[in-house]
């Protein structure tokens, strides 16, 4: 988590078109440390129109909805706010709706399954620079990955430029581990961490983490029986 994350409540909008649900969402997120909501939409149109108004930290974004669905409302708020995050929120964990959220630029998903800690989780996750999701959905990218990508070797060097130590922080982050874990392992600096995503995301053209995963597989530079553990 940033420093600036641990310091003050996360500012989050919460989307869902159905009112009960919504208000419930919003009543649970008051009780829970580190979370102030600033405010509630019951579609994509209003979302996007709150987000321009309150620049909330992160969006919990449900995905079927009238008018505007989550996915792109997710990609218009992250094209149009990129300091805002956003979590998809759903009662769907299938294909059809996880991979669009992604593709659209969400840092994290979860089911609405989801008790309180992994919310206030997925949220400081995606604010820190990683990403959130449930345990379940982690299971499915590394099925899906293991699916979609071939199996041959690994590169006999770092792809696109990387250096040596570039190509073990991508690995690690594949692998699911977060800014302060990678340093540890690694003994070096947080920020010493965050240099070298920024210049490997820099070199390879990534925006995010999720991309840095697909990437890895993608290269041969970890397997899917390497990557996270739930």
């Amino acid at each position: 988590m940033t420093d600036e994350a641990a310091g003050r409540s996360a500012r989050v909008v919460v989307v869902d078109d159905q009112t009960v649900v919504r208000e419930g969402i919003v009543m649970l997120l008051g009780l829970l440390p580190g979370i102030k909501v600033v405010g509630s939409a019951g579609d994509g149109e209003e979302a996007v129109r709150l987000v321009a108004e309150l620049a909330p930290d992160v969006v919990l974004m449900d995905l079927r909805m009238p008018r505007c669905d989550g996915v792109e409302a997710t990609r218009r708020i992250r094209a149009g706010h990129p300091a805002t995050q956003v979590v998809v929120l759903t009662t769907y964990a299938d294909d059809e709706s996880l991979f669009p959220a992604l593709q659209a630029g969400a840092r994290g998903y979860l089911t609405k399954d989801a008790d309180g800690e992994e919310i206030v989780r997925a949220v400081h996750s995606v604010l820190s620079g990683d990403a959130g999701f449930s345990p379940s959905i982690q299971r499915r990218l590394l099925e899906r990955l293991s699916e979609s990508e071939p199996r041959g070797a690994g590169p006999t060097e770092p792809p696109d430029g990387l250096t040596t130590r570039e190509t073990e922080v991508l690995v690690l982050i594949a692998e699911g581990f977060n800014n302060q874990q990678i340093a540890s392992r690694l003994h070096v600096s947080t920020a010493t961490v965050k240099t070298h995503i920024n210049n490997l995301f820099a070199k390879t053209g990534l925006r995010d983490r999720a991309q840095a995963v697909r990437y890895a597989y993608r290269k041969g530079l970890v397997r899917p029986s390497e990557g996270w553990v739930t």
